[in-house]
């Protein structure tokens, strides 16, 4: 089954999330949730691209952060519908051999780890952001740190479920 919740509109996800249906379930949630982050961390180098009190240096910087953010955000969103996937071939493995069922459990793993990886990656540009990135977008990154941690803690939850 192929999913795509980047088409889903965020009530569209969030209604379905809420159903009593097996998909999204944690993990989607959890990769969203650090998604948000990314996002919030690219709007922040966004606002601070072009200041007048930025040196080259720093403006090349805000750029490759923004870059790296957008990377990260892009790929968060894209396991936030693989991560479903990978669910529902544990549930469809339940009926398979141990060696299947340990397979679909190994790859549902492997993206709650890909996910929990992006979010460490997002929060090493923090430090820089809150020290030349826009002053008023402080709160900004801390809700990103936040949401980052979130996904982080969440997907953790969900790798050693799946193990």
């Amino acid at each position: 089954m192929s999913l795509n919740f980047s088409q889903y509109t965020l009530a569209k996800y969030l209604d379905q999330l809420s159903t009593k249906e097996p998909v999204p379930g944690g993990g989607s949630a959890a990769g969203l949730s650090a998604a948000l982050g990314a996002s919030l961390l690219s709007m922040v180098a966004n606002y601070s691209i072009g200041r007048k009190v930025n040196t080259k240096a720093v403006e090349t910087r805000l750029a490759k952060s923004l870059k790296a953010s957008e990377s990260i955000r892009k790929r968060l969103l894209e396991l936030t519908s693989l991560d479903s996937e990978a669910y529902l071939s544990i549930v469809a493995a339940r009926k398979a051999d141990a060696a299947t069922q340990k397979k679909a459990s190994r790859n549902a793993a492997a993206v709650g780890k890909e996910i929990c990886k992006l979010c460490y990656k997002a929060m090493e540009l923090t430090p820089f952001l809150v020290e030349k990135g826009n002053p008023y977008l402080i709160s900004d990154v801390e809700v990103a740190v936040e949401l980052l941690q979130a996904g982080y803690i969440g997907s953790m939850v969900m790798v050693k479920v799946n193990q």
